[in-house]
Parts: structure tokens; sequence; C-alpha cells
């Protein structure tokens, strides 16, 4: 078996679904699946909306296919790509695919490459529809790779008494809560506690596109901490594990 980084990508990109702005950040976030060793990206670069991308096709090695559009309003992009996807399945060129579209139109793409045994993974937007979500083993929201600044805290007046702090916000997040929960119970079978790596486990399969940055952390340890009056999390003293339970 591979090691992670060991692991062979094709990446294949819908230009007329994506935008170029977030695309140094979408290459750095499937860099850390493995290693990208096609690079490709559709559309009509005959168009004014390609625009955008040009300057960027040197500077990260992509190369561009064209697809022009033969009716006007109907996107070609899609069909082209699949086909291309289907020639690198039956040529064992990769290990991986990661798809970058917003479009529901993969989905069944997602699904068959899933059925030759491949990791595909998803990057598109929130609007993105759920089938097409779900049919990727990972998925990740272009929204959550955007750079955060840390809130300020607010000066304290010399006399005040300190504000009470809000409420949890993430406690009283259902989908949330409820989401973990099932995700414990897979992780946990007679246990009372569970590993943090397996119940991580367990959210991907529940659901491809959960990623703590969605709630604003950058890990799942992090996300699991600041929901400490619903849960207990320690560290092993003996192989540094670390380990949760619901209270």
């Amino acid at each position: 078996m591979k090691k992670i980084n060991d692991t062979t990508i094709a990446l294949l990109i819908d230009g007329d679904n994506a935008t170029p702005k977030r695309l140094a950040a979408i290459l750095e976030e499937v860099s850390k699946v493995g290693t990208i060793t096609i690079r490709r990206i559709y559309g009509d670069w005959t168009s004014t909306g390609m625009t955008g991308w040009k300057d960027l096709l040197n500077a990260h090695a992509i190369q561009p296919v064209q697809q022009f559009a033969y009716t006007k309003g109907k996107n070609s992009t899609d069909s082209a790509m699949i086909i291309d996807a289907m020639d690198i399945l039956h040529g064992d060129q990769v290990d991986a695919f990661c798809i970058v579209s917003s479009d529901s139109d993969y989905t069944r793409l997602a699904t068959r490459l899933r059925e030759s045994g491949l990791f595909v993974m998803g990057v598109g937007e929130k609007k993105t529809p759920d089938a097409f979500v779900q049919a990727c083993e990972r998925f990740i929201y272009v929204e959550n790779l955007d750079v955060q600044e840390e809130p300020r805290p607010t000066p304290q007046r010399e006399g005040k008494t300190k504000a009470r702090s809000p409420r949890n916000t993430l406690s009283n997040n259902t989908a949330l809560m409820r989401k973990l929960r099932k995700a414990f119970n897979i992780a946990r079978g007679e246990e009372e506690e569970v590993s943090l790596s397996l119940i991580g486990q367990a959210l991907r399969r529940l659901d491809p596109g959960f990623d703590p940055r969605s709630y604003g952390h950058a890990s799942l340890s992090s996300l699991l901490n600041a929901l400490k009056d619903k849960l207990e999390v320690r560290r092993e003293e003996k192989g540094n594990a670390v380990m949760v339970r619901f209270k």
C-alpha cells in the first residue's frame, strides 16, 4: 500500500464553474492528500469569461483544454472533462481524482470513479448540490479556504464589570450536535469514550463535506474543545491519544 504522500492525483477543473482567485488555496489543500501529477482546466478559452485564469496557468503548471460551446447557453465543458476522466481512469495513471466544480452534473462521474476503487475529492462552493457532495469521499467547500482573521478582543473600560460571555452558539447548533452524536455512536462500539481520530473518520463517512472550518475552527480537536459544556476531551498520558465522550 502506498503512503499518503505517494498518492497520485488527477486535478480536473471546470473553468466555467470555478473562480481563479482561490486556485492557490485549492492546490495547497489537494496537495495534503498526495501529489498532483495531472493538472487540467477545461473551458472555452476564446470567451472573455476565462480571462482571469490565463495568468495563473503557467505559474501553476496547469494545462488548459479548449472546449467550444457548440450551442449558445449550453455548457460543453462537463462532457469533455468526463471523457478525459474516463481515459485517465482506464489508463491507470493515478490513484485519486479531484474534481473542482459546484455542478451536480459530475455526480455520476464521481460515483463511477469510486466504484473503480479510486479516492475522489470534490472542491466547490457551498451551493453545491448534496448529490455531488455525497458522491465524493471527501468534499472541500472553497469558502473554508479563505484566510480568516482572528477576532480582536474588545477592550474593557476600567471600573466596568466584565460582560457575561454569550451562550455557546456551537452547543445550540442542533444539526452539528446531532452529527457529532451519530459519529460518536458509530465509532464507540461498547466503549464510553472514543478517540478523536475515529470520530473524525466517522464524520467523514456521514458527511464528506464536514469541515471544522465551517464552524470557525481550524481543526476537529479545536472544535470539540469549544464544546466542553457537552463533551469531555482528555489526552491520554500514554500514547498521547485524544479521547472524547459525551457528558
